[in-house]
């Protein structure tokens, strides 16, 4: 297996929808296990197939109940409100408070071709929901809301610019929360 390189905020093929997956090969099989891996290494709970440069719908997760992975996925209903601070592998050492559906039914289906439909609630509604933004070319920064957003700019562009941790003023918190 091979642990592939997270591409973070800035690189533009996490701006750009993912292709739909037409079939299932030892190729795309492969790619799920080594992002499994990766998800792992870095460690997060959910990782996105843009998220390591490929642009095809396919996420791999695990929130604490065994790795599953998702093709073509799509929530198809959604419910409540829940706030929980998230993080994101592609903006890493950083989160924020976000506000999302509590609960979601994700469709997709699995590498042998089985239908999977999942009520989910939470932690696993919110890590679907922030793989399937990314499969969107959606990411975390579009959810802030506007204080945030500017605090994360400010952030991000400090980073860029590869100004000392001091100078980089904002209110995020900065810490190794779990990533999707």
């Amino acid at each position: 297996m091979a642990i592939y390189d997270i591409r973070t905020f800035g690189d533009p093929v996490l701006r750009q929808r993912a292709a739909d997956i037409e079939d299932v090969d030892a190729a795309l099989v492969r790619l799920a296990d080594d992002m499994i891996e990766t998800m792992y290494e870095a460690p997060g709970v959910g990782l996105a197939a843009p998220q390591v440069g490929v642009q095809r719908r396919l996420f791999v997760y695990d929130v604490g109940d065994g790795p599953g992975i998702v093709l073509n996925p799509r929530i198809a209903e959604s419910s409540g409100e829940w706030t929980y601070e998230e993080g994101c592998l592609s903006i890493p050492g950083l989160s924020w408070e976000v506000i999302r559906p509590k609960q979601v039914r994700l469709i997709g289906t699995d590498l042998d071709g089985n239908d999977i439909d999942i009520d989910a609630d939470e932690l696993l509604a919110r890590c679907f929901q922030h793989e399937i933004d990314h499969l969107e070319g959606v990411l975390l920064v579009e959810r802030l809301d506007e204080e945030q957003r500017k605090d994360a700019m400010r952030i991000l562009r400090g980073r860029a610019l590869d100004l000392p941790a001091g100078e980089r003023i904002g209110q995020a918190t900065a810490q190794s929360s779990q990533g999707h």
